[in-house]
């Protein structure tokens, strides 16, 4: 989705599911303060396929409530669970106020596709593309060396910076993410059958 440079864009929530017949949906929180983004009346512009019926639309807040610690929203127009299940996995973005305090962990997708993904000073790879799930966002990292597609949670654990103005992303990922771990000698088939068999040399002296 393209920035317009003119403005500064925040993105604020994630559609993830209807909820109920009445068009409520539940919400994915990208900010701090929820009751003060999504109050009756406030626009939001959409992240969504251009195949969808909504590509190049916003909406706008009917009314906004919690339901057993859920976030729910009801959006002006959308009326029905069909209505609902159309915006489904749209991502809702609001301009920012030029005097307001800008939230961090807010990008657009094509801020993030081409970042190099750098590890222990190290770059391992770039950022192909980013893809949208209900439980998290995943980083697609192309690995240098052999193209292969590793999937990286988009989360302040594994990616604790992310420096759009200097091309890269810095990742702190687990041991395996990025390379195969050396085969456990536990694992030798050999050695399971002696164990399986009782004869383990730590089984007697």
């Amino acid at each position: 989705m393209a920035a317009d440079p003119a403005r500064t864009q925040l993105r604020v929530g994630r559609l993830v599911k209807a909820h109920g017949l009445k068009g409520a949906l539940k919400l994915e929180l990208y900010t701090d303060d929820p009751d003060g983004r999504f109050v009756p009346g406030a626009t939001f512009t959409l992240q969504v396929p251009e195949a969808s019926p909504w590509h190049g639309k916003s909406v706008t807040v009917r009314e906004f409530r919690w339901m057993n610690s859920h976030p729910v929203l009801f959006l002006e127009d959308v009326n029905d669970r069909d209505a609902a299940e159309s915006l489904v996995k749209a991502i809702l973005w609001v301009d920012q106020d030029g005097d307001a305090t800008v939230e961090d962990d807010a990008w657009f997708d094509h801020q993030l596709v081409g970042l190099d993904v750098v590890r222990d000073g190290e770059r391992v790879g770039r950022i192909a593309r980013v893809d949208h799930l209900p439980a998290q966002d995943l980083l697609i990292v192309q690995r240098d060396g052999d193209d292969t597609e590793i999937l990286v949670p988009f989360v302040k654990a594994i990616v604790p910076e992310v420096d759009v103005a200097g091309g890269r992303v810095i990742v702190t990922p687990p041991a395996g993410l990025f390379e195969d771990l050396p085969a456990d000698e536990s694992d030798d088939p050999a050695e399971a059958a002696s164990v399986e068999d009782g004869d383990s040399a730590s089984s007697e002296d």
